[in-house]
Parts: C-alpha cells; structure tokens; sequence
C-alpha cells in the first residue's frame, strides 16, 4: 500500500534532463533568407542564369558527342588521307601485297607521323572488315570524331576576349561542303561551326580533307535541335544572322557583323528550313551580280566571314 501511495503521491524522482535542447529548438533559426539565396530553389536558379547572360558568358559544357568510327579503303583514299592529316588509328596492310609506290608512300606517311598502329592481315579479313569493298590491299581506321558542345563555341570566344564568330549549317549533307566551312572559319578568325545531330553532314574522312587540316584547331559542335540551339546562343547576346536569296536586306548593310554573331546557311537547294529561318533575328542576301541563283555552303559562308573579319579588323 506504502508503494501505490507512492507513485499516486505526485512526486518525481530523478531524472534525465534535455540539456538544455528543447530551449535552443525554440530560439529557431533566425529570419528565412530571400528565395534568391536559398540553394536549389527556383527563383536562384533564374537569378543565376540572368547573371550569366548579363556576363555573355554561358557555363561551358563537356562534349557534345562523338561520331562512330570510319574505314577509308583504297590505296590512293588512304594516301590522300594520310597526306591531308585525317586522324588515323591504324593502317591494315594486306599480306604479301603488291609493294607499288602507294603502299610504299602510305607506309612512310604513317611511320612519320607516329600513333598509328600497323597491321598486316590476310586479304579475307580485309573483304570482312569492309563488306567486301574494293580495299586494293590498304584500310585506314579514322578514330571517331569528338565533338564540342554550341556553347563551348561562345566561352571560347570570351576565354580569347573576342565577340564570337560562329557558323551554323542547316541541312547542309555533303561532307566537303562542311570541311570547306571549317576552313574558311578558320582562315577568318571564326570560333567553330555547329551541325545539327540528325539529316547532317559530319566529321567524316571527306569533311577532314576538304578542311586541309584546319579541323585539327577549329572545334565542330554538335546540336541535338539547331533551333533550340540558336535560341540559346540569343540568349546569351549574340545575334543570329540567317543567309536567304530572298532576305530582307543585303550583307554589306547589316551591322551585326561588327559583334557577337552566328551566321546560318542553309542547305544549296533548298536554303533554311522554316523553324530556323524564323528563329534568326536577321536575314540577308548575298548579291550577285551574275545572275546565279545560289552559291553552295563553302563559298557562302567564306563570303560572309571574309566580310565579318573585315568589319573587326
């Protein structure tokens, strides 16, 4: 009975104390800070992205894809690739070949350059590797192309304190067509060219040679959508220029040249798709004189970039 009056007495024993933890819980934390300030939350993110457009600087991206990898075949292709420095991994010689000129100068060609493997192998490996393609005893392996991001193009351009200079190509398929622009990007002080992922021409062994080694220091972007792409690029300050026979007005008038601009051209037969025509902010023509109805990517795009380096320089 001692014991039940005890614990109906109301009075406590020991016992463990908080240490003081549910005081502190209840002083909080202090005043919640502005959303602009709080990690992760919407309204930093847009702040953080109007502080890189105001900047014209957009974070730089890693790669923008790789291309698969090639087989040149034939003894004058793979010469011609070796003279023109097209990337090579490895040359497949064909056992107990002829030894002519070719063979011997492609031999040569790879042994100088160096970081090109040399195999030998019976001529029905050869017929398998290249589905029975007409190989005359000689395959070069083209490693494949690694590509850059559209907006490594533009950070680039900033990492030189240069106003960007880019081109793009819309439905332009032919391989030379692209090698061409490379060097004509190159030989005016341009930043890269992009081409969209699909229905486009790529970093192939053609593109490589057209570009007379030029693609070795001038990147080639690959866009998943070249709209969305050209909107970034807006986005960040530059000024989107579509080349078009019946453009609104011609290149010699348009001022844009002088700062951040991406040039686009389109395809030779049927000039820029729609999307892209009404994503630029300018298009012009070319005037010709002659009387030609259009001039291919190449020559198009060494017209306007001559005229860009003009105007900066």
């Amino acid at each position: 009975m001692a014991a039940n009056n005890r614990r109906m007495s109301g009075k406590k024993g020991a016992q463990v104390g908080s240490g003081g933890k549910r005081r502190r819980g209840l002083e909080g934390k202090g005043p919640t800070p502005p959303a602009e300030m709080r990690k992760g939350h919407a309204k930093q993110r847009a702040a953080n992205a109007k502080a890189r457009r105001a900047t014209g600087r957009p974070q730089q991206r890693r790669g923008g894809g790789r291309s698969t990898s090639e087989l040149v075949v034939g003894r004058n292709p793979v010469v011609e690739a070796l003279r023109e420095g097209v990337p090579a991994s490895t040359l497949c010689v064909q056992q107990f070949i002829d030894n002519d000129e070719r063979v011997r100068e492609a031999l040569q060609l790879a042994a100088d350059r160096g970081g090109i493997n040399l195999m030998e192998a019976p001529r029905p490996e050869l017929d398998r590797m290249t589905n029975g393609l007409n190989h005359q005893g000689l395959v070069l392996q083209v490693p494949p192309y690694e590509y850059a991001h559209p907006e490594d193009l533009v950070a680039a351009a900033h990492d030189e304190g240069a106003d960007p200079l880019i081109v793009a190509l819309d439905g332009v398929t032919d391989p030379r067509n692209l090698g061409a622009v490379v060097r004509s990007v190159s030989a005016f002080g341009g930043h890269g060219v992009v081409v969209p992922e699909r229905r486009a021409a790529g970093m192939t062994a053609g593109a490589w040679k057209t570009s007379a080694g030029t693609a070795a220091r001038t990147p080639v972007a690959r866009a998943t959508n070249l709209t969305r792409a050209l909107e970034q690029y807006q986005k960040a300050g530059v000024t989107v220029v579509g080349l078009a026979a019946d453009g609104e007005s011609e290149l010699g008038d348009l001022e844009a040249l002088d700062g951040p601009v991406v040039i686009v051209v389109g395809s030779e037969g049927k000039g820029l798709s729609r999307l892209v025509g009404e994503t630029c902010d300018f298009r012009v023509r070319i005037p010709m004189p002659g009387g030609a109805e259009s001039l291919n990517a190449g020559v198009a795009a060494g017209i306007v970039l001559y005229e860009a380096a003009r105007r900066r320089g």
